[in-house]
């Protein structure tokens, strides 16, 4: 009975983290702020407490993951309306590099080290500081780096060259299943799909992995392959 309980209690305890999810946003689970984090580890572990509780009593975690939801979602929607009140629980982005100054001050604000620094550099591909105009250190803990002029790559609009407008390109088959549904909004039908698998050599949707529209107006298909890609070769 108490696994069973434990179950039961668990199961609850997603659905209710779901709906605080769902009242929260998706900004707690891509650009949190110091305050996200904290609720958030917060809000898990009360969570697991509650699922693991074998007293009768569940009221109180729940009630706790429920004011805890409701009180970051309150500040989420104070912050998005009081620029003051958001530098005050966000936190502010500080510049740490611009115009070949590296700005000592703010990496103590922002509690970050020139190694820590130098690494973010290279994982973003900048070997060579003097690459960079401008290295900022948002309010997720993130930098976002913009390299001088003379170091980004060429651009269509550099060269006064007109391209054709991108647009969305639809999935029309995944794993061996045809989505309709994107064939109906993409003013297409089976008949179309069938004769572009043809084209392909495929007599069977069940055959292809995956199939993407393209600027063409016709199929890419990626054809089931049962093969491995082999092992990656260390040195």
């Amino acid at each position: 009975m108490n696994l069973l309980y434990i179950v039961l209690l668990s199961l609850f305890s997603i659905l209710v983290l779901f709906a605080l999810t769902k009242l929260i946003g998706y900004r707690q689970m891509s650009e949190m702020s110091m305050f996200d984090y904290i609720s958030g580890i917060t809000i898990g572990s009360i969570a697991a407490e509650m699922a693991t509780s074998l007293e009768n009593d569940f009221l109180q975690p729940l009630t706790a993951m429920v004011v805890y939801g409701l009180v970051t979602a309150f500040l989420a929607m104070i912050t998005s309306k009081n620029m003051k009140i958001r530098r005050l629980i966000s936190g502010t982005p500080y510049i740490l590099l611009n115009n070949d100054v590296l700005y000592e001050e703010n990496f103590k604000k922002g509690h970050i080290d020139l190694s820590e620094f130098l690494v973010q550099c290279r994982i973003n591909g900048y070997f060579d500081l003097s690459q960079l105009q401008t290295a900022i250190l948002e309010e997720n803990g993130k930098i976002s780096f913009l390299p001088k002029s003379t170091q980004r790559p060429a651009t269509p609009q550099d060269m006064n060259l007109e391209l054709a407008k991108e647009t969305l390109l639809p999935t029309y088959i995944m794993d061996g299943h045809i989505l309709r549904e994107n064939l109906h909004h993409s003013g297409k039908d089976e008949t179309w799909l069938l004769k572009q698998l043809d084209a392909h050599r495929c007599a069977d949707p069940s055959e292809v992995f995956l199939a993407t529209g393209n600027q063409n107006n016709s199929l890419n298909v990626y054809k089931k392959n049962h093969r491995s890609g082999g092992s990656v070769v260390k040195e």
